[in-house]
């Protein structure tokens, strides 16, 4: 008594209800665009060591994705980041509680930032002809956006487990709060905010000038354990609903100024990016589901990137799967698929996990649509 809570859903609960009409999925386009910037994919790549590396953000790139690059990651701390993320690897493998590879990243993420391998990471992934984007943590935005403007960054995300549009920290400088409204309204960049997850939140966040907007905090199973460690959760299915619904009330309030909603969170397979996109996202920020790639750093084992915490950690070094098998065990050679057999195929495994965007387009084309944001009108029903 004197207590309500509000019925909400994981995008697993939601299925896309078909229309009357369909279409070849040749005819189906999954391009977008955020700000200046198009891509040929709805896909990002959540900013953690374990598919943080500048080749891989270079990799995605080429593949029509975005790499986002962790400015607070071990590539801006250490000059053999590679080889330390083996020895992570390696603890992770031999111990079944995971404690030693964690306590591992916290010891390398304890080691100070380096402003000149940061911006030697931005450089290379500049130079490779692709979108640039850094994540810098609300606490640190202040100190290390000047180093990523003045290294040529296109796009700049704050992210956070729970960000709000104003971050009070006695940590900043003269103990003054970041308003990311005056922040972002001083850049020449275009940045992207999160993670939120609800209508209000979305909304300020949307009115400080961000050009996107975060839902979730990159939740994987038996990877993230803000749920078990905070008490706080994000069902997915709601929570884009709801930013979706801030991102109407903002163009109606603005007079046409669009805010993009990027979902980050339990999304393991091509039906669930299909089902982000038809609850209202515009891309999708994946982790786990890009670990098993052979290019990750993270040889298959994937953890979010608030793992490193020095004091709170919140994910496990977990092994990313495959059908139901560890990376690496997809196939009778042993070899783990390539990132474009992920996004692209062509597949070989029947739950979803390979050539995501092959199946977003194929649910696209079922239900009849050929755009991404027409998507978003598609029947929703939800099933227990």
């Amino acid at each position: 008594m004197g207590r309500t809570a509000r019925r909400t859903y994981e995008l697993q609960d939601v299925n896309i209800v078909p229309s009357r009409r369909t279409r070849s999925s040749k005819e189906v386009s999954t391009a977008w665009q955020l700000d200046a910037y198009r891509f040929d994919t709805p896909i990002l790549s959540h900013p953690t060591d374990a598919i943080g590396s500048p080749d891989f953000a270079i990799e995605l790139g080429k593949l029509g994705g975005l790499g986002v690059l962790n400015a607070e990651g071990l590539f801006s701390r250490h000059r053999d980041a590679e080889a330390q993320l083996e020895q992570v690897v390696e603890l992770a493998a031999g111990d079944i509680t995971g404690i030693a590879a964690i306590r591992r990243l916290q010891e390398l993420h304890a080691a100070p930032l380096d402003p000149e391998l940061l911006a030697a990471a931005v450089g290379r992934v500049r130079d490779a002809g692709v979108t640039v984007a850094v994540r810098v943590s609300p606490q640190r935005a202040r100190e290390l956006t000047p180093v990523l403007i003045k290294a040529g960054i296109d796009l700049l995300v704050i992210h956070g487990t729970i960000i709000s549009a104003e971050h009070v920290s006695a940590e900043d400088s003269a103990g003054e709060p970041l308003n990311l409204k005056t922040f972002i309204g001083d850049l020449d960049v275009p940045v992207v905010a999160g993670g939120v997850s609800d209508h209000r939140t979305a909304l300020h966040l949307m009115r400080t000038g961000a050009a996107g907007v975060i839902v979730g905090y990159g939740s994987a199973e038996g990877a993230t354990t803000t749920r078990e460690v905070l008490g706080i959760g994000v069902p997915m299915a709601t929570a884009i609903a709801d930013a979706a619904a801030a991102r109407r009330d903002y163009l109606d309030e603005t007079g046409g100024r669009y805010v993009h909603v990027i979902a980050d969170g339990d999304i393991y397979s091509a039906g669930d990016v299909a089902r982000a996109i038809a609850c209202g996202a515009d891309a999708t920020m994946l982790g786990a589901p890009l670990a098993v790639a052979a290019e990750a750093p993270g040889k298959g084992w994937y953890w979010p990137s608030v793992a490193a915490h020095p004091s709170v950690p919140r994910g496990a070094d977990a092994p990313a799967q495959l059908g139901g098998l560890d990376a690496g065990e997809d196939s009778p050679a042993g070899a783990a698929p390539s990132l474009q057999t992920i996004l692209t195929g062509p597949s070989t495994e029947p739950n979803g996990q390979l050539n995501l965007v092959g199946g977003l387009r194929r649910s696209m084309a079922k239900a009849g649509y050929s755009e991404l944001k027409e998507f978003q009108k598609v029947g929703l029903n939800v099933a227990y």
